[in-house]
């Protein structure tokens, strides 16, 4: 076996060997960009957003407001 053929063989294979980590890194990533686009869709099911917190959390703070101003004139006129 001469020198050329042994390069070409060698080059051949780290070819293939390159070629199959490109498609299993390609696949991986076509993998994760679905992952991502699922748990976009399925969060905000999941979990409160900040939006909504904030608006409950105010509604909650009012009431409790008045609660302590009711508190706060029974108090006064006892």
């Amino acid at each position: 076996m001469d020198y050329q053929s042994l390069f070409n063989t060698g080059l051949g294979v780290s070819c293939a060997v390159t070629g199959w980590f490109a498609r299993e890194l390609w696949s991986a990533v076509k993998e994760l960009k679905a992952d991502l686009t699922r748990l976009s869709v399925e969060l905000p099911k999941t979990y409160v957003t900040r939006d909504d917190y904030r608006s409950d959390l105010k509604e909650i703070r009012d009431l409790l407001g008045r609660i302590f101003d009711k508190l706060d004139g029974k108090v006064d006129r006892s």
